[in-house]
Parts: structure tokens; C-alpha cells; sequence
């Protein structure tokens, strides 16, 4: 991956993105105090990005595009 500066952005991108919907999910917890469907939405967004860059990383690890240690 070191000479895939593209992937590495994407894939910093990705994790960015899974940890904001995380913080997402906890300040509307408290905000609606347990009472709405957001945190559990936030949460849906959460599983869904990392289920995704999981498969990503597994195809592109397939095609030989990335190395694993």
C-alpha cells in the first residue's frame, strides 16, 4: 500500500467517517435520552461503513492491489 497513496486516503477517509457516526450515535443518545431512532441509525451507518471497507480491503487484497503484512 505504499505505493497507493489513493488507497490510503480512502481508507483514512473510511475510518474517519466510521468514527464520526460513532460520536453521531453517542451525543444523540444522550441529546434524545434513549428516546428516538437516530442513535440507532447512527449506528446502522457505523456497521454498514465498516462492513464495507472490510469487503473492500478483502477485494482489493484478492486482487493483488494490496499487500497484507
Amino acid at each position: 500500500m505504499e505505493d497507493q497513496p489513493l488507497i490510503r486516503f480512502f481508507v483514512i477517509a473510511m475510518l474517519i467517517m466510521i468514527v464520526a457516526s460513532l460520536g453521531s450515535a453517542f451525543f444523540s443518545l444522550f441529546r434524545s435520552k434513549g428516546q428516538g431512532t437516530s442513535t440507532v441509525k447512527a449506528l446502522t451507518v457505523r456497521v454498514g461503513l465498516s462492513v464495507a471497507l472490510f469487503v473492500i480491503l478483502m477485494v482489493l487484497s484478492a486482487l493483488g492491489i494490496i499487500k497484507p503484512h
